[in-house]
């Protein structure tokens, strides 16, 4: 991908030498390929330091969170809305949860719903859980990660502890499974939902 960006990065720019000054087109095309350069480079960056966070190599990692995206957004888009819920985006964030990452980050929420912002709110989305996951004792997988960001930090905990769960638990729960899974007995809930979803991200 990088040989690509810097090919045409340099053909524009010998274009622009033989005719001696860049065009409005060219000029245009160089500041979105340096933009698409430096956000693919800077979040490769986040995703490499998260990875060692949670104890994994680079590209279990990559894999883990190819996984998130496709169950949250099937084909990765940053527009995709889910209509009942309120979630957007590529990573399907609920927009409470956005507006506090935003504050966070310095991001000004009404932007927050921009691709680079969304990958950002992602990244400390997944640091939080992380750290979440290993101070609970929760062994870290692509099913760990993903639950945690289905549930919330601390829902997740209370399943993963086989605590009794609360009645928004239990709706988040049910709201995150198949139709036919969803009238399930309180008392296998919790079971039913690790079973379905270690099955899934496996």
């Amino acid at each position: 991908m990088y040989i690509i960006i810097i090919f045409f990065a340099t053909a524009i720019l010998t274009i622009a030498s033989i005719r001696s000054k860049l065009t409005i087109f060219s000029r245009s095309a160089l500041t979105l390929i340096t933009i698409l350069f430096l956000s693919t480079t800077t979040a490769q960056a986040a995703y490499s330091q998260i990875a060692k966070h949670a104890g994994m190599d680079n590209k279990t990692f990559e894999i883990i969170v190819k996984k998130i995206v496709k169950v949250e957004s099937i084909t990765g888009d940053y527009h995709a809305r889910n209509q009942k819920s309120g979630a957007y985006g590529r990573y399907q964030i609920m927009p409470q949860t956005a507006k506090l990452y935003a504050k966070n980050l310095g991001i000004p929420y009404g932007t927050w719903k921009l691709p680079p912002n969304q990958d950002r709110i992602f990244q400390a989305i997944l640091k939080d859980n992380i750290y979440s996951l290993k101070s609970n004792g929760i062994q870290i997988t692509a099913f760990t990660i993903y639950g945690s960001h289905q549930q919330g930090a601390g829902g997740f905990a209370v399943i993963m502890k086989n605590k009794k769960l609360t009645k928004q638990i239990e709706r988040n729960i049910r709201n995150n499974l198949p139709e036919k899974l969803r009238k399930t007995d309180s008392s296998r809930l919790a079971m039913v939902w690790k079973n379905y979803w270690q099955k899934e991200l496996a």
